[in-house]
């Protein structure tokens, strides 16, 4: 199928309402507690590290301060663990009080000062999964106003210790509560999560009116077998999850490891391309106080940033799987371009992959490439070979010009005006 047909036509299977919020016409960028330091409440013993106020105001300087929040994270999110083990006597949700002294409202107007947003973490059982206090159906309407009463910007909503008719009644009914408080607030559903994340039990186009986005797997842990198996289910089953993305409403294949302990810098730059192809939340879980310059490098790569951001948000999908261990993945964007990624699942050695845009299915022509790990560009037309070596669980990601010209305006990232010629 020409590239051009098959745009057509997820543009028709994607057509489902977003959320009326007006929220997230691009996947949300920023950074998330969960993965890096979970539920540590020993604030005695680990004060740096503990789920505290100073922990999401030590992260929010260094998105201000060290050039993320320009490139779009914005939002800081708290996870499970954060409140009481109590509601307070109006029935509310409270902060810890010994590792949140200052309240959630303060924590926020120190996010807004910065430029920046706060998320919040709620459950519709009658716990989190963490064991603290959770929003049964009684108590939506209440929780919903207490997150605007402290200006949140975005809550998820995790679905621990309820059950299937709860789920079905709760995550609307907690949409519908969001949006009647007046205040713009981003909304995370774990639904599809708790029930396998695949029609028929998951019904997309109701998500996609309801919700902002969505965790679809199970959650993603610090090693690249876990990012592997992320991305086997996604693509495994594209045909069901990639027309459910769009403006305004997200498939989250969950948080961006990036600079952890689990991966290594081929494995990074993977994650990071394989996300923006598959348009997902740009979520950090890691510890912005000593990334690495190379982990850092990645994540806030410009040109990998302007394709997870375009706005035409159309998720991309798995085109090719090689006998040789290399899949191709492929992306529709904005002005007639697209990305690709080369992808190799080998465990030797470098592979050296032949083919051609004409064998990818694009239409004849001259295109424009960038690389967008090295930033080397070339002219290539649809019918010369090209040669990529891609190194063992790493890719080679390219931008890809719509034939014959070059229109780089809608991408975050700054004008190259060296010439390169590109890397075989």
């Amino acid at each position: 199928m020409h590239f051009s047909l098959l745009v057509f036509a997820c543009v028709l299977c994607g057509s489902t309402l977003a959320l009326n919020n007006g929220l997230m016409r691009t996947p949300p960028m920023g950074w998330l507690a969960w993965e890096r330091f979970r539920c540590d409440i020993d604030c005695q013993n680990d004060p740096k590290n503990c789920i505290s106020e100073n922990l999401f105001m030590d992260m929010a300087d260094r998105l201000s301060e060290d050039g993320w929040r320009e490139l779009g994270y914005v939002y800081i999110n708290i996870d499970d663990c954060w409140s009481s083990m109590e509601r307070d006597e109006n029935g509310r949700l409270q902060p810890d009080p010994k590792r949140f002294p200052g309240g959630i409202h303060k924590l926020a107007r120190y996010m807004h000062d910065r430029g920046l947003k706060l998320g919040i973490y709620g459950d519709m059982g009658t716990h989190t999964c963490g064991g603290y206090p959770g929003t049964t159906l009684d108590k939506i309407q209440i929780d919903a106003q207490t997150f605007a009463d402290w200006e949140v910007d975005m809550f998820k909503f995790d679905g621990c210790y309820s059950n299937a008719t709860e789920q079905e009644q709760g995550y609307p009914l907690m949409s519908k509560a969001l949006n009647a408080t007046g205040r713009p607030i981003g909304y995370s559903c774990s639904w599809p999560a708790y029930v396998g994340g695949l029609p028929p039990k998951v019904n997309y186009t109701q998500l996609g009116e309801i919700c902002n986005l969505w965790r679809n797997y199970d959650d993603i842990q610090d090693s690249w077998d876990s990012v592997l198996n992320i991305i086997d289910w996604f693509f495994d089953n594209q045909d069901a999850l990639q027309p459910a993305a769009g403006p305004g409403r997200w498939n989250d294949p969950d948080m961006l490891i990036i600079g952890d302990f689990g991966l290594s810098l081929d494995q990074s730059r993977s994650q990071m391309a394989l996300w923006s192809i598959m348009a997902a939340p740009l979520f950090m879980s890691n510890d912005l106080r000593t990334i690495s310059s190379g982990a850092q490098s990645i994540l806030q790569n410009k040109i990998a940033i302007g394709i997870n951001q375009d706005a035409m948000g159309m998720a991309g999908r798995r085109i090719l799987k090689e006998k040789s261990g290399i899949e191709v993945f492929w992306r529709p964007l904005s002005n007639n371009a697209s990305a690709l990624v080369f992808f190799s699942r080998r465990t030797d050695m470098p592979y050296r992959y032949t083919s051609s845009l004409r064998q990818l299915n694009f239409t004849t022509g001259s295109y424009k490439i960038i690389d967008v790990f090295t930033g080397k560009m070339a002219s290539l037309k649809d019918s010369t070979d090209f040669v990529v070596s891609v190194n063992p669980s790493g890719v080679v990601m390219w931008y890809v010009s719509a034939p014959a010209r070059m229109n780089l305006n809608h991408l975050h990232f700054d004008n190259f005006w060296h010439r390169h010629i590109l890397i075989q």
